[in-house]
């Protein structure tokens, strides 16, 4: 997967639309940080073709992204979303412009892959410290200073997703993007603050009462 590329299907306002409806699929590619349009497609899906119709427009919309693996749309769902699931994409569903989330559909994205990457047998994953009685403290900043192979999402997902803290606070050069997800699911308080040029505070807390 190119993860230096996401795919965007945009109508004629630049914003995205469903994939079931007429736009311009429009391949982004990361450059030096900025993010450029490389190539683009007016895409729309034949309504009288049947199933067969629909592959094979779909069919066309896989080749045109070439290595490219990261698509967005404002909703994709049925037998669309499937033929881009066979071709092993990972499919957002996001309204607004590209400029709004393309970066962070691209850390999402590159979490996504380093997760899938295995560690080691009997490889030694951090835990965050506790300070005091459930307030808990991790830096991923320092961790992938010494392991840059570790992800934020193998190293914490675990325990976020289990629960068994009342407040736990992270450093990191960014939010990423699965915690915020994480925590609007799991009903976690989250707040955010950069405390230096590459160092932001994430702060999770479970709210009063609260299970998981």
């Amino acid at each position: 997967m190119c993860i230096s590329e996401i795919a965007v299907i945009t109508g004629i306002d630049g914003r995205t639309v469903p994939l079931s409806e007429p736009g311009t699929v429009i391949v982004y590619r990361r450059v030096n940080g900025t993010w450029l349009a490389e190539r683009r497609l007016p895409f729309s899906l034949e309504s009288d073709g049947g199933l067969a119709g629909l592959r094979r427009r779909m069919g066309e919309l896989i080749a045109f992204l070439g290595t490219c693996r990261t698509f967005v749309a404002r909703s994709a769902s049925g037998a669309s979303f499937f033929e881009l699931e066979k071709a092993e994409c990972q499919v957002f569903e996001i309204a607004g412009s590209p400029s709004e989330f393309l970066g962070t559909v691209w850390l999402e994205a590159k979490e996504e892959q380093e997760a899938k990457i295995p560690l080691p047998d009997g490889a030694d994953i951090p835990a965050p410290l506790e300070i005091s009685p459930g307030k808990y403290y991790i830096s991923i900043r320092e961790i992938q200073g010494k392991r840059p192979e570790m992800s934020s999402k193998q190293v914490l997902r675990t325990f976020v997703q289990a629960g068994a803290f009342t407040e736990l606070e992270i450093t990191c050069d960014h939010v990423p993007p699965w915690i915020e997800v994480d925590a609007e699911r799991l009903g976690y308080d989250l707040t955010h603050e950069q405390t230096a040029l590459h160092d932001v505070k994430v702060l999770l807390k479970r709210p009063a009462g609260g299970c998981c």
